[in-house]
């Protein structure tokens, strides 16, 4: 009786939002916090005044959830998705649930952050570090010092289970030969706690409950500069980043604005207000947000999207052997 009641409840929440987003000439997906959310919305309106847009936000592995709960009813409401990582959009294109749309915004990007096809674009590049309370003892420069005996149980980390960037970083730093998941075990054993997405990290090291933090760099450096106690470093070894890529669903019945969102926040307009966010942006010749080094100083770690697809429900079985992730 539970599970049908839960059922019901889950298509009757799917069917009164569906009511809601009927009278909207768009309606986006998006792992943004939520205050980003509604200012790309915001910016895109501006810039589009006949066209009104309603978003939802979530965590991009719950965010999924709920297209697939939504597909299952028969009853998708999405047209666009603005979310954490390729990984996520290349399941998509392959399962079918995707529309190409070639945009003419592309040529100002580097072909390594779209889709040679048209199915999904790179929006700004979002690295993970490490963020330290600069009240802790040690100040880390690697990701080695977080197994140190002077870290232990002041870790923090986001799960991979609720967050994609968490995800992505975990398969990259496996990746890494002086890494791998032995690393991830060092770091179970020496008291970190993997739970929730990246806010939750934040606010346990800038609270002080936690010393050390993995965490993506936007939201340190954006705090640090409203006088949080909190220092963000791009480890020696280097960093993962998503790029927080930008897809239509296939099903999406308003096209045309879906298409216009896409070229708003690829256009050079769009990734200013990015900029204005504190990310960085994904197009080529813009400048980087104040509190971050030059591009060239910061090292990206390479990662095969295909081989992160291929290998992800295995990731995310053996993290999950190492931490009691939520």
């Amino acid at each position: 009786m539970k599970t049908f009641v839960s059922a019901f409840a889950g298509l009757l929440a799917i069917a009164l939002f569906s009511s809601s987003a009927n009278a909207a000439d768009l309606v986006l997906y998006t792992s943004q916090p939520n205050a980003d959310a509604q200012a790309t919305v915001d910016g895109f309106m501006a810039a589009n005044p006949g066209i009104k847009v309603d978003w939802v936000r979530d965590g991009t592995p719950q965010i999924i959830a709920k297209l697939q709960a939504e597909m299952q009813a028969g009853a998708p409401v999405a047209d666009v998705l603005l979310i954490a990582d390729t990984v996520t959009l290349e399941r998509l294109k392959e399962a079918g649930k995707l529309l190409a749309y070639k945009s003419p915004e592309a040529a100002n990007y580097d072909a390594s952050l779209y889709d040679t096809d048209g199915y999904y674009y790179s929006t700004k590049l979002i690295t993970t570090g490490i963020v330290y309370n600069t009240a802790a003892a040690m100040k880390p420069a690697s990701w080695q010092d977080l197994v140190k005996p002077e870290a232990k149980g002041l870790v923090a980390m986001p799960s991979p289970l609720a967050s994609g960037a968490a995800l992505i970083h975990a398969q990259t730093l496996a990746g890494v030969g002086s890494l791998g998941w032995d690393y991830y075990k060092h770091l179970a054993d020496n008291g970190a706690i993997a739970s929730g997405g990246n806010g939750a990290v934040l606010k346990s090291v800038a609270s002080g409950e936690k010393a050390y933090g993995m965490i993506v760099d936007y939201m340190p450096i954006r705090e640090k500069a409203k006088g949080a106690p909190l220092e963000f470093v791009f480890p020696k070894e280097g960093v993962s980043a998503v790029t927080e890529p930008v897809g239509i669903l296939a099903g999406t019945q308003h096209a045309d604005a879906a298409r216009k969102f896409v070229d708003y926040v690829l256009s050079e307009k769009g990734q200013e207000g990015f900029l204005k966010l504190g990310y960085i942006p994904a197009r080529n010749g813009t400048p980087l947000p104040e509190g971050f080094p030059s591009r060239h100083s910061i090292k990206i770690l390479p990662l095969n999207a295909a081989d992160a697809l291929k290998n992800a429900d295995q990731d995310l079985k053996t993290f999950s052997t190492y931490f009691k992730s939520k």
